[in-house]
């Protein structure tokens, strides 16, 4: 009897706040792309970026995230402690942890993303461990055929959702409300935590 693929989302980000965003898209790609269920990975020392507590980031992403069925959240780039962490290494710990069974990963990366992805360490080993699911984000759309990889990624058809983790971040600076962005947990944990307070 042929095993069944398990097709696996990963979702990638700062999740500096996580917000509702996230979770929409995250469920239109695992509804538009038949899958399993999506992996939520908060960065670790991100090469391009330097942001809150990563355990603080974590944090947010479970209360986020963990009600869903569907969604898992995994702190395989947090724990590593020493060094940047990498979206290619990450995939390649995830085919060795999936090895014993037949999976398929769609790495979910923003349109921004995919303009700067030849900068990413090893690009096209990416596209060897996973199919590249490719969403708009404001400001960035994926339709200039002078982008490298544009033929060889997945851009399902989701609506532009102009909410971002900057944005949300500048409300909690500024003492606007941002409930109804973000998970009302999420929201208390800002509050608790005080954070964005100091800086947008």
């Amino acid at each position: 009897m042929n095993k069944e693929i398990k097709k696996i989302g990963i979702f990638g980000g700062t999740f500096n706040p996580p917000h509702i965003a996230h979770s929409i898209i995250a469920m239109q790609v695992k509804d538009l792309l038949n899958l399993d269920k999506i992996i939520f990975i908060p960065s670790g020392n991100h090469p391009f970026k330097d942001s809150i507590s990563p355990g603080f980031r974590l944090a947010m992403a479970e209360i986020a995230f963990s009600e869903n069925e569907y969604f898992e959240v995994s702190d395989i780039e947090i724990r590593k402690t020493s060094g940047k962490t990498y979206t290619v290494d990450t995939l390649e710990d995830l085919k060795i942890m999936y090895k014993d069974s037949l999976t398929e990963f769609y790495l979910i990366i923003g349109s921004d993303n995919l303009i700067d992805l030849p900068k990413w360490k090893d690009p096209d080993r990416l596209f060897e461990l996973s199919k590249i699911v490719v969403i708009s984000r404001p400001g960035f759309m994926p339709v200039d055929d002078g982008i490298k990889y544009l033929d060889k990624v997945i851009i399902p058809p989701i609506p532009l959702l102009e909410i971002s983790s900057t944005v949300i971040r500048k409300y909690v600076y500024e003492n606007k409300p941002v409930k109804y962005l973000v998970h009302p947990g999420v929201e208390k944990f800002i509050s608790e935590k005080n954070l964005y307070k100091q800086t947008k």
